[in-house]
């Protein structure tokens, strides 16, 4: 899957710190606007507690988990819609992800500089950018509108026909500033058809990142600027992950023991990154089957909606051309009876074809022929 999730905010938020512990990276992260410049890419390591239970049973020479893309952004400014400091490229590099992860300052510090030296706004920070997103997008609509209207009224095409209800659906949200997601009246099929069709920076699914302060990170209670992202990106339909960017990037610096006695210091079971990357990577509609087995046990990344031969050809295309069947066991039956042999004793394993589609935590054996 080449699918990617874009890390965006203001400048100096914490985006690169947390690109730097997410990715265990080393781009630059310094206290001035646009430290970020070039867009990083940095590939992304799935945590699965289910690969770690299934390498653990079967003691495989390798373990392999799943892995996305997540892309530093660098920092938009109020009027980058219109080319104002690095929004030209700010808005391209929006363009090339397929989903938004959006880091929001939630902790006052003097000492770190805000990109308009005003009081630390959270709610003030993401109109900034949902706006400068839906401005651009607004533009886009309007060509689009301009195409298709004549096309529609009188020579009555079909596309142009389809297409310009949901166009005007979609400017009359995106004119007042607010995001195309947040677009009423449209179904399902609509908007799916405008997501893959219009290409709206505002239309891509999104979550929200608030960093918050090491003192506030145990007491996000009476953290009042979480609190605030929390809200608003719960009345999106939103989600809203807390973090403490330095104490993240601390823990990408441990390992073993060193890791599980700082996450149990602060009362945790996992790393805020980790809830981070699983949310991410199920926002990109992404999902994990395994094959397993002496010589490796591995976690591939799908999208959802993926039939049976669509996932073979993930491991090999010639799985894809020659598929048979695949003969499939879900990861909780074989958690709940311990091994393979007790699974298909217990009538759980299934032989699956063409037309099957793939679900979440499949195991599977994919059998094929390929003639030459």
């Amino acid at each position: 899957m080449s699918l990617k999730a874009g890390i965006v905010g203001l400048p100096n938020v914490g985006k690169s710190t947390l690109f730097n512990a997410i990715t265990n990276s080393h781009v630059l992260a310094e206290n001035y606007p646009f430290a970020t410049i070039d867009p990083s890419t940095g590939v992304v390591i799935v945590p699965d507690e289910r690969l770690d239970f299934l390498t653990e049973k079967f003691q495989p020479k390798k373990k392999i988990n799943a892995t996305f893309d997540f892309y530093d952004i660098a920092g938009l400014v109020k009027g980058a819609s219109k080319g104002e400091g690095l929004g030209n490229q700010f808005l391209a590099a929006i363009r090339e992800c397929d989903a938004i992860v959006e880091v929001v300052r939630c902790f006052d510090n003097a000492s770190i500089t805000r990109y308009n030296d005003e009081p630390v706004n959270p709610r003030g920070d993401i109109d900034v950018i949902n706006l400068e997103l839906a401005m651009a997008d607004f533009e886009s609509v309007n060509n689009r509108i301009a195409k298709q209207e004549v096309k529609a009224r009188v020579a009555k095409d079909k596309t142009a026909v389809y297409e310009m209800p949901i166009l005007q659906a979609l400017k009359e949200v995106l004119e007042q500033g607010i995001s195309a997601r947040l677009v009423k009246g449209l179904t399902k099929e609509q908007i799916e058809y405008a997501r893959k069709n219009f290409f709206l920076l505002s239309l891509k699914p999104i979550l929200y990142v608030a960093n918050v302060a090491d003192s506030d990170y145990m007491d996000l209670d009476n953290c009042k600027y979480y609190q605030e992202v929390k809200a608003l990106a719960e009345s999106e339909g939103a989600q809203c992950i807390p973090i403490s960017c330095e104490i993240e990037y601390e823990i990408s610096q441990l390992e073993g023991d060193e890791k599980k006695e700082f996450l149990n210091s602060l009362g945790a079971k996992e790393s805020g990154l980790d809830r981070l990357v699983k949310a991410s990577y199920k926002l990109l509609n992404l999902s994990t089957f395994f094959t397993v087995g002496a010589d490796e046990c591995r976690a591939w990344t799908f999208l959802n909606g993926m039939k049976a031969p669509e996932c073979a050809g993930i491991i090999h295309t010639d799985f894809q051309k020659g598929f048979i069947k695949a003969e499939i066991y879900d990861y909780e039956d074989f958690k709940a009876l311990g091994s393979e042999q007790a699974v298909k004793e217990a009538g759980k394993l299934r032989s699956e074809g063409k037309e099957y589609l793939m679900k979440d935590g499949d195991c599977v054996f994919f059998k094929f022929n390929v003639t030459k």
